[in-house]
């Protein structure tokens, strides 16, 4: 009873106690499941035109593609400058969609699924899709049929494992296609509006014409800017500011940074070769003599055995004397020879015979066409296929295993036997030890202790003689620095740094690497130090201008413009508003637009263009008669506009709503 007095007695304490806990709870509780929508937005890679790209969404892309590079290319040692290509490919395509589907969707355009059926199967398929070698015949011309056959394997998934796997490429290869077909044919359909709405009409054409026929002589004195010293004037900073606040639209920037790095070559060191020498000397023996050579090189060597048949031509240039000189027999050695940073000795497996270097197959298909395959070296073709053919006869077919089955082919023509020698070679390239790249590394490291801001590291790598190479405008998503290998997370730590300070070693391929932090753009536009020297040139132009102007002030004539400029009255035939370029003087609109609007025997004032003052004196009106034919005036105009279109793809993109958030994911 006193134990219930006591909860009595603290009743209030304990509801708020309680109150409190339940509100905790249902807190943690909204926030743990909004964690998920919260989650998700850290997981988009970028936002265009209001469509959120999910990080998966990219990777998909990303590894169709990919898919695709390795059916194309038939290759998969791609590199990495290979996978920046394809990521940088991904992401502008899925700009190129979302922005054209949202001007589509403004427009009411649109792709029926009738459309693209006939772009990709039709009679005259899309340009990507015949263009595309999976597509062709032996005879290289677009099948129809290979890509309908195509499309029915690609949704059978009936067969073994192995073989729905290779189906599940093609599809991966096709969707891929199918969709660069539809965004290319909605950016046709676009451009094709814009050029319909853009043609010029009758209005358009008299003018040009009239233009193009109303032009006069005139005579002209030029003082360029560059013939005024600088030191004659005067440009201000308020000047500068001013000229930057005008031209600001020119100097919009995404957020950038600049570096400068020095970089450590991982070279290997005297004891490194001494080393590999050293080994060298302990297999020779054994190399000379062992009946079983290949398991002597295969495991001590650079270079596999697997008893392919050198010729004159294909044998490494260092043994080719060795190997074909008269008199060679299996069994000789050469001695250790040292080349390009490899050790390396050669011996003879088999000599004296020949063989041919190349053969022309056919590929024998059951309850089909036979395939020719054309010429082949033996480089070219497995060793399973090539030893095979090259040790046949013309007429003769055989067989050898592929993947889960078997492949028939008949040997059409073979190539003049040549000499032909089989050689065991064991070679021994230099490389770094640990002990090199611990020595190279620790030297890195106390670089940066010693000079641990950018300004000390130039200086110190510069009395060091090293070379301190710039770097400028990486931005976030910048793949790698200059040409160094493996190098993005550079890029990734200059974007978390502070200016002027020093990252710490980094491993780029053969190279150790230390970076300084030198700018820090992040402003919406370029500051004005970065281009004062464009705007000094201008701003001292126009003082040049104002310079001159004062000199010829009063000046009457053109004579007497002539002498005050110190320059020589030259000659213009004829000129007219439809001209962009004055005489020799080059493109000068406002000596033009002057030019024309002051009509016959007039003396211009002097002129401020661009490359100089002028003054010019027009002559008589020099108009030529041509008869106005409506329709070729507007397809000349419509020929000047012809850009324009593919121009507003540009521009759509580069105004279209992106926040590309790629850098948190690289």
């Amino acid at each position: 009873m006193a134990s219930l007095q006591k909860i009595r007695n603290h009743g209030a304490l304990l509801i708020a106690i309680v109150g409190l806990a339940m509100l905790a709870f249902i807190l943690g509780d909204f926030l743990n499941s909004g964690s998920s929508f919260f989650n998700r937005n850290r997981e988009n890679v970028g936002e265009i035109e209001g469509q959120k790209i999910h990080y998966t969404e990219y990777e998909a892309a990303r590894e169709q593609l990919t898919e695709v590079y390795k059916i194309e290319s038939g290759r998969t040692d791609f590199d990495e400058d290979m996978y920046a290509q394809i990521r940088s490919q991904v992401w502008n395509m899925f700009v190129m969609d979302y922005t054209l589907r949202a001007q589509a969707k403004e427009i009411g355009m649109d792709i029926t699924a009738d459309e693209l059926s006939e772009l990709c199967i039709g009679e005259h398929p899309h340009q990507i899709i015949a263009g595309r070698r999976a597509f062709m015949d032996e005879n290289g011309h677009f099948s129809r049929d290979i890509v309908v056959n195509l499309l029915q394997a690609i949704n059978d998934e009936s067969g073994d494992e192995e073989q729905n796997a290779n189906l599940k490429q093609a599809k991966t290869y096709w969707l891929y296609w199918e969709k660069a077909v539809r965004i290319s044919y909605m950016q046709e359909k676009y451009t094709t509006l814009l050029q319909h709405l853009l043609k010029a009409n009758s209005l358009d054409a008299e003018y040009a014409f009239n233009e193009r026929q109303n032009g006069v002589s005139a005579e002209y004195v030029m003082k360029p800017y560059y013939t005024v010293a600088d030191s004659l004037v005067k440009v201000s900073d308020g000047e500068i500011k001013k000229l930057y606040k005008q031209h600001l639209s020119q100097y919009k920037q995404t957020p950038n940074r600049a570096i400068k790095y020095i970089a450590y070559d991982i070279v290997p060191s005297e004891a490194d070769f001494k080393a590999a020498e050293t080994l060298m000397q302990s297999l020779q023996e054994e190399f000379k003599t062992a009946e079983d050579v290949s398991l002597v090189v295969n495991t001590n060597s650079d270079i596999m055995y697997d008893g392919r048949d050198y010729s004159e031509e294909t044998v490494p240039a260092q043994f080719k004397e060795f190997a074909f000189a008269k008199g060679a027999k299996a069994g000789d050695c050469t001695d250790i020879l040292f080349e390009n940073n490899t050790y390396a000795m050669a011996r003879i497996m088999k000599a004296g015979y020949s063989m041919p270097d190349s053969v022309e197959l056919k590929a024998i298909v059951e309850g089909g066409e036979d395939q020719e395959l054309g010429w082949f070296k033996a480089t070219d073709l497995p060793k399973n296929i090539a030893e095979p053919a090259l040790a046949g006869k013309r007429g003769e077919r055989f067989t050898v295993a592929m993947g889960m089955g078997e492949q028939t082919y008949e040997i059409m023509e073979i190539g003049k036997p040549s000499p032909k020698v089989k050689l065991a070679i064991l070679a021994r390239e230099v490389t770094p030890s640990s002990k090199t790249y611990s020595i190279i590394y620790n030297q890195a490291k106390q670089f940066i202790v010693d000079n641990n801001n950018a300004e000390a590291l130039e200086k110190a790598a510069q009395e060091a003689g090293m070379t301190v190479i710039p770097q400028y405008n990486l931005t976030a998503t910048t793949e790698k620095v200059g040409q160094l290998k493996s190098s993005r997370p550079i890029v990734r730590w200059a974007f978390e740094a502070k200016e002027g300070q020093v990252s710490d070693v980094f491993e780029c391929g053969q190279q150790f690497v230390i970076a300084a932090l030198t700018e820090v753009n992040d402003g919406e536009y370029r500051p004005m130090e970065a281009v004062r020297a464009e705007l000094t040139y201008e701003a001292t132009n126009n003082a040049k201008a104002a310079y001159i102007l004062k000199e010829l002030k009063g000046v009457e004539s053109l004579e007497a413009a002539a002498e005050k400029m110190g320059q020589s009255i030259q000659h213009v035939e004829r000129v007219s508003l439809a001209d962009n370029r004055f005489g020799n003087a080059g493109a000068e609109p406002a000596v033009i637009g002057t030019a024309i609007a002051q009509g016959e025997n007039v003396l211009s004032a002097p002129i401020q263009g661009k490359m100089g003052v002028f003054m010019v004196k027009t002559g008589a009106a020099n108009n030529i008669s041509e008869d106005f034919v409506v329709e070729n005036e507007k397809n000349r105009l419509s020929s000047r506009f012809a850009y324009l279109p593919y121009q507003a793809m540009q521009i759509l993109e580069d105004q279209a709503e992106v926040v590309d958030n790629r850098a948190n994911f690289q």
